[in-house]
């Protein structure tokens, strides 16, 4: 008997996600995204010159936050938010009051389908959202959950219910998002296949997620979701991502929540340059041949029960277990630590948004 699909049409959730997009210029590439994102509420984390107007195209529902928002908001823990970083976008995370998040760049367009059909990226990553995952046992025939699959012949009946989705891991056409050795040596390289797949990345396996298409369920990891120091006066950059993603992995090992990838792609319309790359890049590229192992092994206790008391503990797990690769992990655990203080400043029970006094423009 076929697993009947959750969702005969996907809901919308027009009143329960935010979209973030950080940026530094002017956002004409919202009008490519306007029949998907028009209906949705919009945080804009403006990077860099505070004093420029970043404008955004009429009929978009948004607030927008530039540096000094952030430090009048956070204070004296500001400094956790990345500065000249697309790291900054976590701040967006920490200020929504809904329940799921999508994330995508400035330089993302929408894709099209082998048939020719525009991709509503934001749907898909709904559906992955909506759907459980299979994060204990491997499905041979991808994402059971989705119209036409189901579980294949031995797969436990035990762990059909399946386990809550937290993140819906999209990809990209067109650019690939490689590192700067491997942009130099396939600098014309573009990703042309399209795979009609969602996958649970299984229990116990990391992963490098990347932040330019990516939805969470804020509720269920959004503590979690911080991109790290990176970007002016930090050592590294272009692992902001990635670091959230492995500590993302960690925690939902741990508390038992699934995380997809595959469906849906964008159009990743813009190359970045190599060599500016590989000066963010070069210790992280060295770093990460000890910080994969660190995360392969670290293990959470059972005292650590909600994502805060994980990510904390976390913290103090990377200034014991990094701190001696280099003093900027201890940093990081430091700034780790901030964000949750921030998270929990904003995020307190029973407050509402207006409580905060922050901006909200409609244009």
């Amino acid at each position: 008997m076929a697993h009947a699909p959750l969702y005969s049409k996907v809901p919308t959730l027009a009143d329960e996600l935010d979209i973030v997009i950080p940026t530094i210029r002017n956002l004409d590439f919202l009008e490519m995204w306007r029949p998907f994102f028009e209906k949705y509420h919009l945080i804009v984390v403006q990077d860099g010159d505070h004093t420029r107007k970043v404008q955004v195209p009429a009929g978009f529902d948004y607030e927008l936050y530039n540096r000094k928002d952030i430090e009048r908001i956070l204070g004296d823990k500001a400094s956790c938010i990345s500065f000249k970083d697309s790291a900054c976008r976590c701040f967006g995370y920490a200020i929504s009051k809904k329940k799921y998040i999508f994330t995508i760049d400035d330089d993302c367009f929408v894709a099209k389908n082998p048939q020719g059909e525009d991709i509503d990226a934001l749907e898909q990553h709904i559906k992955n959202l909506l759907s459980p995952s299979t994060p204990h046992f491997f499905n041979t025939l991808y994402d059971p959950y989705t119209e036409g699959a189901d579980f294949v012949r031995g797969y436990p009946f035990s762990l059909r219910e399946g386990a809550p989705t937290a993140i819906s891991h999209g990809l990209w056409l067109n650019i690939p998002d490689y590192d700067a050795p491997t942009q130099m040596v396939k600098p014309r390289e573009r990703n042309v296949r399209y795979v009609n797949a969602v996958l649970t990345i299984p229990k116990g396996t990391l992963f490098p997620m990347c932040g330019m298409n990516l939805g969470f369920n804020r509720d269920l990891i959004g503590p979690a979701m911080y991109f790290g120091l990176m970007g002016d006066g930090q050592p590294i950059g272009r692992y902001d991502d990635m670091w959230a993603g492995w500590c993302c992995k960690v925690i939902c090992d741990h508390l038992g929540l699934g995380v997809k990838t595959g469906l849906p792609y964008i159009w990743h319309s813009k190359a970045s340059n190599p060599f500016v790359n590989l000066k963010k890049e070069y210790k992280g590229i060295f770093w990460q041949e000890d910080i994969i192992p660190f995360f392969q092994n670290v293990k959470l206790s059972q005292e650590s029960k909600t994502v805060q008391e994980c990510y904390l503990e976390l913290s103090d797990k990377v200034r014991a277990g990094l701190g001696k690769l280099d003093p900027y992990f201890d940093k990081l655990a430091t700034g780790m630590q901030d964000w949750i203080a921030c998270w929990d400043m904003l995020n307190p029970p029973a407050k509402s948004h207006a409580a905060h006094g922050l901006p909200n423009g409609k244009a």
